[in-house]
């Protein structure tokens, strides 16, 4: 791989793969909307292209995808545009990727897998979605095999880490920097998985760097499962945290989706804060190698520091 295209550029996955293409002396051409946003994380970063543009502009697509051998896919949609916008957003994606000969990493989530099976999942454990979202992402990945892409599909869990905004936990810690009461989705006693997204972009670019890696699912799990009350305790032996953090339940999330369509469409996936999925990575290590897997310590300390320097 000499150069890589990453779509979501200014989002926390986007960023961390960024960082490590770099660290490994691969030139990126970083594609995102706001243009502020990618000067200002990557402006004095030597090997970055910014490429601001619209991801539903295919021209746009096409344009920064010249040269590159490789496209991170890690853009999203508002939950409330996948029915309608998603798949035609992964249509214009083929096209760039057939156009230009490049091969395609796609950076998926679980919601695919539909329900926890009582154990952990591996990549040929049935997808069974039960969930309009989970439904499009399988159609998604369906439509992308029946191409003519070199493909990969990476399924990772929930993130956290530096610039890593519109997250779960980000919505917590937010709070915790600023020492006022927080809000923690989901029960607090219930084990779920959570991935650090440094670990999750160097686990990408080591597949990408992979030809057999191709053609395949993977799934990169996080470093294990932690319960809320666990990382608050993290938390409080970083800086001291002791305000309350309040659990919101789906009950809560459902009446103020009665007025913001994001959260209406949060309700439907609230099952994986009771149910937990937890991802089986035994392919990788098999085939690939060590997993990366900061502990949960570290990578909250991190995602700290980098909050406060950039609040």
């Amino acid at each position: 791989m000499k150069k890589a295209l990453v779509l979501g550029a200014s989002g926390g996955m986007g960023y961390a793969l960024i960082q490590e293409l770099l660290e490994r002396g691969i030139d990126v051409i970083a594609f995102a909307r706001s243009k502020h946003k990618l000067q200002a994380l990557y402006g004095e970063q030597k090997g970055v292209k910014i490429y601001s543009g619209d991801i539903f502009n295919q021209n746009d697509l096409l344009s920064a995808a010249e040269h590159v051998d490789t496209i991170f896919q890690s853009a999203n949609l508002p939950y409330e545009q996948w029915e309608e916008k998603l798949l035609p957003f992964f249509e214009k994606i083929i096209h760039v990727a057939e156009a230009t000969e490049a091969k395609l990493v796609l950076v998926e989530n679980i919601y695919a897998y539909g329900k926890s099976p009582g154990s952990k999942v591996a990549e040929e454990t049935p997808k069974n979605p039960h969930t309009k979202k989970g439904k499009v992402r399988l159609q998604v990945e369906k439509r992308i095999k029946a191409s003519n892409v070199l493909a990969l599909f990476a399924h990772l869990p929930d993130f956290y880490g530096p610039n890593a905004e519109n997250t779960l936990l980000h919505f917590t810690l937010e709070n915790v920097i600023q020492h006022k009461s927080a809000l923690y989705v989901g029960h607090k006693k219930i084990a779920r998985e959570f991935i650090y997204t440094p670990d999750g972009a160097k686990a990408l670019v080591n597949l990408a760097l992979h030809k057999q890696a191709f053609g395949q699912n993977w799934n990169i799990p996080g470093y294990n499962v932690i319960t809320g009350e666990e990382i608050l305790r993290i938390v409080y032996n970083i800086n001291g945290y002791k305000k309350p953090v309040f659990t919101v339940n789906k009950g809560m999330i459902r009446l103020v989706g009665l007025f913001d369509p994001t959260m209406r469409e949060v309700v439907e996936m609230f099952y994986l804060n009771e149910d937990p999925v937890v991802l089986d990575g035994t392919k990788y290590e098999r085939e690939i190698g060590p997993l990366p897997r900061t502990s949960y310590p570290d990578g909250i300390k991190q995602t700290l520091e980098h909050m406060l320097a950039h609040k």
